[in-house]
């Protein structure tokens, strides 16, 4: 049998547990940007309003509100993926493998959603193009409002942060596939023990005089002949037969003891006396 409470619980690397910082560090950097996207989405609405206001499209408005919509969706979005990644470091930790595998498949995702954020925000933003339309401002007319209505510093800051982010999430993604993180995450193999003496396995019964097996101690319940260690020897007690003769049982009682019916001798004789010999009978 294996005695799991014997067995040394498995010690987690240290690569995981770096994965595991870096996946927190990366739910760090999804709230701060949601926080900045949120204090400035209103501005960028705002200012692609006034961007369209003088154009002749009558949706102006309608244009400014999916823009600030799908904003603010991408940036709840990353964050409540982060949120995942954050719940499956914990599982990391504790060595399941399923989790770690999870894990693989929301970093990927994650990676191309902050990788294709970070080159827009590099490239100039998301207003950059546009102007197709007649009567519709540029993208480059967009653009400059919208830079104009926000912080100067927002841009570096989100630039930063996307930077970070995708740099923690890779390196968090490529510890778990290291050697030593595999061998965590690999289900241990149960071990063999030999059989402690007198213990027993259920579904195999054991001959009698082995340890663990129910001995012949006169005990009801068990069948147990007479004459074996263990099991009550004929003493004359009332339950058990006894042949008559031998040690510890009753011997057969002599003729004419209490119980036993006289012989036919010890009886007294029932003939009437006139038909006894020599005897005369009584005259009439």
């Amino acid at each position: 049998m294996v005695d799991t409470q014997s067995t040394p619980a498995r010690q987690r690397p240290s690569i995981v547990s770096i994965s595991s910082y870096l996946l927190f560090l990366f739910l760090a950097c999804q709230v701060i940007s949601l926080i900045i996207t949120l204090s400035t989405a209103g501005k960028i609405r705002d200012a692609i309003s006034d961007a369209y206001a003088g154009s002749s499209l009558e949706n102006a408005d309608q244009i400014a509100d999916v823009a600030f919509a799908f904003i603010v969706g991408i940036s709840i979005l990353l964050l409540l993926l982060a949120v995942v990644l954050g719940v499956l470091a914990l599982f990391n930790n504790q060595g399941r493998n399923g989790s770690r595998i999870t894990t693989w498949i929301v970093g990927g995702v994650l990676v191309c959603c902050t990788g294709g954020s970070l080159l827009s925000g590099a490239g100039g933003g998301s207003f950059t193009t546009g102007g197709d339309t007649a009567g519709a401002p540029s993208g480059e007319e967009v653009q400059r409002r919208v830079e104009e209505a926000v912080p100067s510093w927002t841009t570096p800051v989100s630039l930063l942060l996307g930077v970070v982010s995708i740099i923690a999430l890779l390196t968090a993604l490529i510890l778990l596939a290291l050697p030593k993180a595999n061998a965590f995450f690999r289900k241990p193999a149960a071990g063999w023990e030999p059989p402690t003496p007198g213990a027993s396995y259920p579904g195999y019964p054991q001959a009698p005089g082995q340890p663990g097996y129910p001995q012949s101690t006169g005990e009801p319940g068990y069948p147990q002949p007479t004459g074996e260690p263990g099991y009550p020897q004929s003493t004359g007690e009332p339950g058990y037969p006894q042949p008559t003769g031998e040690p510890g049982y009753p011997s057969a009682p002599a003729p004419g003891q209490p119980g036993i019916p006289p012989s036919s001798a010890d009886r007294p004789d029932d003939t009437p006396p006139a038909d006894r010999p020599g005897t005369t009978p009584p005259s009439s």
